[in-house]
């Protein structure tokens, strides 16, 4: 299974949502980018370290990441594998043991970042269906329809009927049933 390394960009609001966030990954050479999807909660994790706010140091994951790499030998991999139900799955891998922990794949992002040495891979397959050609100067991002969850779907359709956008009503209620036709 080939898979490709990705970087962190950037992380940025979903503008006219309160509850929704975006994480930009790219390939290592910056040709094309991947947009994971991540809470109001994950959005401020990202805000306090991109800010280099000082509190950043003592919270509880840079604590346990400074625990992990200073005292002990071992080494992870982050390798997200698939799209289920508009959520990337996301697994930390211990490399010599390659034992697997699932995690969400805003996490993930998380992890890698704040480690600097943890590398963050997606499947190669995965990775050309999800993503799209990278722009550094663009000033808005792509995101595929099959990653927000069921609840953002519903959420965002009843603001499309709302703000009268029923074209783009129309692909949220098309992704909604095809999922409800997949469970079925």
């Amino acid at each position: 299974m080939n898979k490709v390394r990705l970087k962190f960009k950037w992380a940025t609001e979903i503008l006219g949502t309160e509850n929704i966030g975006l994480l930009i990954l790219t390939d290592e050479l910056e040709q094309r980018q991947l947009t994971v999807p991540c809470d109001r909660n994950m959005m401020y994790q990202f805000s306090v370290r991109m800010s280099h706010l000082p509190i950043a140091d003592r919270m509880i994951p840079e604590v346990l990441w400074e625990v992990i790499s200073t005292q002990t030998d071992l080494k992870f991999e982050i390798f997200i594998n698939d799209l289920i139900d508009g959520q990337y799955r996301a697994m930390l891998y211990n490399t010599e043991t390659l034992v697997p922990i699932a995690m969400r794949a805003s996490d993930a992002v998380l992890l890698a970042f704040i480690s600097k040495t943890i590398p963050l891979y997606i499947e190669e397959g995965l990775f050309r269906r999800q993503s799209v050609e990278y722009h550094k100067e663009a000033t808005g991002v792509s995101i595929p329809l099959n990653t927000i969850s069921d609840e953002m779907l519903q959420n965002a359709l009843q603001k499309a009927v709302e703000e009268e956008k029923y074209e783009l009503a129309s692909h949220l209620r098309d992704e909604i049933n095809r999922r409800k036709n997949n469970k079925g």
